[in-house]
């Protein structure tokens, strides 16, 4: 079995849903698992539907009926008049969907989050799958919340992994070709819950471990893992191979291509991961599996926008020090605060943050009972892997305000604020 991950990408619209099918038929489809994203900015829209749904409860959000033409849309652009199965299917989704956010009585964010981000797999799975029939290949789809099974902790959920590999194994292990979704799984209870954004590529290696595949390729639009995002970078290069170790480095930075969590169980089965365009599926892309470090040996440049910068001192200038650095970390987890940079002296600790749950405020507050707090948003941290003469010329350019640095060995950190 091998697996092939789809992004949200590589379907938005039905040219790119019958270039999959073209693909799949270029390289191979027999015993191949296909894990695919929500379609072009559905999740963006979906999470648009839920801030309006806690704006105003009583009223159906406006942003729902306009994702609901975009996929009927879709529709009909692929079956043209052999659709009545698929748009029948496209209402039901859609009705439940409408049904939860009239019953649901939580007030849980991120619950409601999970449940209706969903759909986005969801309404893409069906949809890719019975294309496929459609075009004469025999699929089967696969319902991801059957056999990913994880804890409460909705929007990034733990994985258990003992469960969820027999599910797999049970659900997905005599099937030649198979349409799932990533990014969703369940809890005990059964309730939907989601691994994190960009979590789908995660899925595809949960998948790769549990039926101990040959391969898994993540499908993009750039040529393979470049040294640096193009649309942040000028002349970024393609990377041909990456070792597990180094591709683990550059997702824990923030390297956009592999999601932070897929390389760790692919690691440990050695299975290959590939990272292949899906505008030309022949070309060799880049290969990440145990190996030569870097090829070619290139610094890779890395940028997490939108962070905070919090720098605590003490009030009466005593050391900061384990307690009080525990204490730090005890909060950063309690209020959802990923740490993406930490820096402290004998009296000062600074540490960038995303605040992608929005729970800033509250952590501040009580931080702010203990220590003298200085808080920066809108920050940019770079990260360069291999930095060198080349990479600082790059920092050091006009319009840039380095207000933290960092350096070891193998890589440079900076905060920045233009």
């Amino acid at each position: 079995m091998k697996v092939f991950k789809f992004g949200g990408a590589s379907v938005k619209d039905a040219a790119g849903v019958k270039n999959l099918v073209s693909v799949l038929k270029k390289v191979g489809y027999k015993e191949t698992l296909v894990v695919v994203s929500a379609m072009g900015k559905s999740t963006n829209a979906l999470e648009e539907i839920i801030q309006q749904y806690f704006e105003d409860k009583s009223k159906t959000p406006p942003s729902l009926l306009p994702l609901k033409e975009y996929h009927l849309q879709i529709i009909t652009d692929l079956f043209q008049d052999q659709k009545v199965e698929i748009v029948s299917l496209m209402h039901e989704l859609f009705d439940e969907l409408q049904a939860f956010l009239k019953s649901n009585k939580s007030p849980d964010y991120s619950f409601v989050y999970d449940q209706v981000v969903s759909f986005g797999e969801l309404l893409s799975t069906k949809i890719i799958h019975y294309f496929l029939i459609h075009e004469g290949m025999d699929s089967f789809w696969l319902d991801a919340r059957n056999c990913i099974k994880t804890d409460d902790y909705y929007r990034a959920a733990n994985l258990n992994w003992e469960v969820t590999q027999a599910n797999i194994q049970t659900q997905a292990g005599n099937r030649s070709l198979l349409i799932t979704q990533g990014f969703i799984g369940s809890n005990s209870n059964n309730f939907t819950t989601t691994l994190g954004r960009e979590g789908s590529d995660y899925s595809a290696a949960i998948f790769g471990y549990a039926l101990n595949a040959s391969s898994v390729t993540i499908w993009k639009d750039v040529p393979g893992v470049l040294n640096g995002d193009p649309r942040e970078f000028q002349n970024t290069q393609l990377l041909h191979q990456i070792s597990y170790r180094e591709a683990i480095e550059l997702a824990f930075y923030g390297a956009s291509v592999i999601h932070p969590k897929t390389l760790q169980p692919l690691q440990r089965k050695e299975i290959p991961l590939f990272v292949k365009s899906f505008e030309n599926p022949l070309d060799a892309g880049t290969s990440v599996s145990k190996g030569k470090t870097l090829d070619p040996h290139v610094p890779c440049y890395i940028v997490k926008k939108e962070q905070v910068l919090i720098r605590l001192s003490s009030i009466d200038f005593s050391f900061i020090v384990e307690e009080n650095i525990s204490y730090i970390f005890g909060l950063l987890h309690e209020y959802q605060m990923p740490v993406e940079l930490i820096q402290n002296s004998a009296i000062s600790f600074s540490v960038c943050v995303n605040n992608k749950y929005n729970r800033l405020e509250e952590l501040v507050l009580v931080l702010r009972s203990r220590f003298n707090v200085e808080v920066t948003e809108g920050v940019d941290l770079f990260t360069i892997r291999h930095f060198d003469s080349k990479a600082s010329q790059f920092i050091n350019q006009k319009g840039k305000r380095i207000l933290l640095e960092q350096r070891t060995s193998e890589t440079a950190q900076f905060v920045i604020q233009y």
